[in-house]
Parts: C-alpha cells; structure tokens; sequence
C-alpha cells in the first residue's frame, strides 16, 4: 500500500516536496531579478522522481 513507506524513503520524499517551491522574493531582490525561476521546480504529472 502506498502508505507504507520505509523511513528513508519518506524522508527522501519530504526533500523533493521541500526543493519543489519557488524562489523567495528576498531572493529575487537580492539578485536583482536574475534569479526568478526555480530550477528544480517539478510538477507531480509531468515528471517522476528517481528514489
């Protein structure tokens, strides 16, 4: 069942939903607007994770 996941792999999924956000404003202030996107950003239909 998927709620029965091994520790690590929570806490390797729990990573990825942390990395999956947007830059702070703070960021994009600091750098004057040259860091507006976030690299890393994922979106759960169009791409997988490799655990």
């Amino acid at each position: 069942m998927s709620r029965n996941k091994e520790t690590g792999r929570k806490i390797r999924l729990m990573k990825r939903i942390n990395e999956n956000r947007r830059v702070p404003g703070w960021v994009m202030m600091r750098t004057d607007r040259h860091v507006t996107q976030n690299p890393r950003r994922r979106n759960w239909r169009r791409n997988g994770l490799k655990l």
